[in-house]
């Protein structure tokens, strides 16, 4: 990267701000999203914004998928000691466990309808007050928190509440945190860079989340270098690792990338107001721009989709590809390796072609390569190492462009409230993918038949992006025209 994100572009007129946006889904200049004309985006602010996805996914991969829900929370230290001396596949052990499982379900969920009823709200206020970074930086540290006070639970079925309680609230900072670091996205990036900036972020969290899950192996390979692990100590380090992890690479973007202005020309109301204020906004986003609407309607199916593609990915190879505990942790190293460093570079093709060429393109490939694997699987776990690999290369690039495009629709002043209705619509239908997995898996008898029901949700959500038609790559402005940010 050079000293700036973005060179210097020929001067041009002033362009007005914007209202709201047209059908053609492009936004005009405004004060706190940087113009074409000569602005310059600092690398170090670039950096520092894209530090907080590599500082916040260790919470994701670590806490909540890999280890410390799954390899602790949810395990035998957290049953009655009658319980959990009983033999793996006694029924009554099997229920314990799958009460815990539904505990936990049941906490995550609970976050999720807060989320999905909090986000654009908050976002709203965030735009209108001027206060995206402040919400960034107060909802990370509550997540830094609930990742610390992780330390706290015990190997006890006392603790057990106060675990999933705290994971639940750690989700809950980490979505509304995200709802306005992606608003950001159009304070450190113009028009030309938007798609590398983008896939830097998305393309660091993979990284920086896989490098906090290989220290975590690593550790454990060497027994911890001699520290006692009795009592959960092990699993409740990592989790206040992960905390300090978060506070040593999060703080650039407090520190370094300025606040957006307070939207001047949007009244300040109060908390239960801003439902009204939302319901307009949205009748208002549904009539003057169907397509940033369908957009956010087809995004919610194909990110279920997406998800679902790491949730159950280490699912399949254990259980249709027969890898043991130690071939799936490498899987997973190696697919978020190759997920990370694809996002960086499809951000090039984002800013070449626009952000809705790389996601139809993302889809298509998913869509391919997880038929591939279905298809060919009686070949043996060459085939997962192969087309699962490549699948996962497709994700990323799909996410990073996903919020590149809702970036430059995103009506000037309004982008936390409408990535806050990014959050809300992917919740909204986020049983897409997990039902369907369900259903065939029930159907079939087999784990593998689960995959197409992933496919299915991909293949919808691409079907329905083939009929947005925002996010194509902008057309070169008339002669004389005020360049676009």
């Amino acid at each position: 990267m050079s000293d700036h994100a973005a060179a210097p572009e020929p001067a041009g007129p002033a362009t007005p701000p914007a209202g709201p946006v047209a059908s053609g889904g492009t936004a005009e200049a405004a004060p706190d999203r940087p113009s074409g004309a000569g602005a310059r985006v600092p690398r170090r602010q670039v950096v520092s914004w894209a530090l907080w996805d590599w500082a916040t996914q260790p919470f994701n991969t670590v806490i909540v998928t890999f280890v410390f829900t799954a390899l602790y929370l949810t395990s035998d230290a957290f049953l009655q000691p009658g319980v959990a001396a009983l033999p793996a596949t006694d029924p009554v052990h099997e229920r314990a466990l799958a009460g815990l499982t539904s505990g936990l379900g049941l906490w995550i969920t609970l976050g999720g309808v807060l989320v999905a009823v909090l986000a654009p709200v908050l976002g709203q206020r965030a735009d209108v007050e001027g206060r995206r970074k402040a919400w960034v930086g107060g909802a990370t540290l509550v997540m830094v928190a609930s990742m610390a006070a992780l330390f706290a639970v015990r190997a006890d079925p006392v603790w057990f509440v106060l675990g999933a309680a705290l994971v639940s609230l750690g989700s809950v900072a980490s979505e509304i945190a995200g709802v306005n670091y992606n608003a950001m996205l159009v304070q450190v990036s113009t028009r030309a860079s938007i798609g590398r900036v983008s896939g830097l972020g998305w393309g660091l969290g993979y990284l920086g989340g896989i490098l906090a899950l290989v220290i975590v192996v690593v550790a454990t390979a060497f027994d911890w270098w001699g520290m006692p692990t009795d009592d959960g100590l092990a699993y409740r380090a990592i989790a206040l690792g992960c905390a300090l992890w978060a506070v040593a690479f999060a703080w650039p973007l407090l520190r370094y990338v300025p606040e957006a202005p307070p939207a001047a020309d949007r009244p300040r109301v109060g908390f239960f107001a801003g439902y009204a204020v939302l319901a307009r906004d949205v009748a208002v986003l549904y009539r003057d721009d169907r397509p940033t609407f369908q957009f956010l309607l087809a995004s919610a199916v194909y990110r279920d989709g997406l998800s679902a593609v790491f949730t159950f990915g280490a699912v399949i190879a254990a259980v249709s590809f027969q890898f043991g505990d130690q071939a799936v942790i490498f899987f997973g190293i190696a697919a978020n390796l190759l997920a990370g460093v694809s996002t960086i570079l499809a951000g090039r093709l984002d800013d070449r072609f626009g952000p809705r060429a790389v996601i139809i393109g993302s889809l298509t490939g998913l869509v391919v390569c997880g038929l591939l694997v279905v298809a060919l699987h009686t070949l043996g776990p060459v085939v997962f190492w192969v087309a699962g690999l490549a699948l996962t290369c497709f994700v990323g690039p799909a996410q990073a462009a996903s919020r590149s495009l809702l970036a430059r629709v995103a009506p000037v002043g309004r982008e936390s409230e409408i990535f806050g209705l990014y959050a809300t619509t992917g919740r909204a239908v986020s049983f897409l993918a997990p039902s369907m997995w369900t259903l065939l898996v029930a159907l079939t008898g087999a784990t593998i038949w689960g995959t197409l029901g992933i496919v299915a949700v991909v293949l919808a959500g691409l079907l329905l992006m083939l009929r947005v038609t925002v996010g194509r790559r902008d057309p070169a402005p008339p002669a004389g025209a005020a360049p676009r940010p």
